[in-house]
């Protein structure tokens, strides 16, 4: 599964493999995919922590994508950041089209299945990533879970790691535009108000720098 271009101008592909694994961490949440040679490839939604070149994660035992992963397989994790629909009035420039800005990560490597013992750790792990955000409130701790319910619980889900060989990101923002027509394209797009996605991607465009 090498190969795995969101865009294929490298103008677009701007940051370094650093950035990327950091823009992926900090979003926390993807699709992976693996292939599946009796149909269309797997898909699931997970999240998801990094550690170095190890992406940890847990899948439901009836998931697809664990059934097709009880030996290792080649998988890619595609992360999406903020995106959103640029009308080519926005531009100011005559003979502009529509397109779509956006931002995105792949990571591509091997999925592989972790001893069921290493469960409650990941859940840990994974769980204390996202409590800490939400500072100043009190980290929830997977403790306060009865050991019953944990038990029903783990019999159902299976951790897994995907050890990630290569790193591919994606921001396109309308750096090939000139500057002023670039930043009048973010400016409508901030004040159309469509939320805070369109917020972020028009403050990526007004920079239009990778992180």
């Amino acid at each position: 599964m090498k190969g795995g271009v969101v865009h294929p101008n490298p103008m677009y592909h701007v940051g370094s493999r650093e950035d990327w694994l950091s823009f992926a961490a900090e979003t926390g949440f993807g699709v992976l995919a693996v292939s599946d040679p009796a149909g269309p490839p797997a898909l699931a939604h997970v999240p998801f922590v990094i550690d170095g070149d190890r992406v940890e994660m847990h899948l439901m035992r009836s998931n697809p994508v664990a059934r097709a992963a009880k030996s290792p397989v080649p998988a890619r994790l595609a992360v999406q950041g903020p995106h959103g629909y640029i009308s080519p009035d926005w531009y100011g420039m005559e003979h502009q089209v529509p397109t779509w800005n956006y931002v995105s990560v792949h990571l591509t490597g091997r999925l592989e299945a972790l001893p069921q013992d290493d469960l409650r750790g990941a859940l840990e792990r994974l769980s204390d990533s996202f409590e800490t955000r939400l500072a100043p409130k009190p980290v929830w701790k997977i403790d306060k879970v009865p050991e019953e319910v944990l038990a029903r619980l783990f019999r159902i889900i299976q951790p897994f790691v995907l050890h990630v060989e290569d790193v591919d990101g994606t921001w396109k923002l309308a750096q090939h535009k000139p500057e002023a027509a670039r930043l009048a394209a973010a400016e409508a797009l901030a004040a159309d108000g469509f939320g805070s996605e369109v917020d972020a991607l028009a403050a990526l465009m007004r920079s239009a720098q990778a992180i």
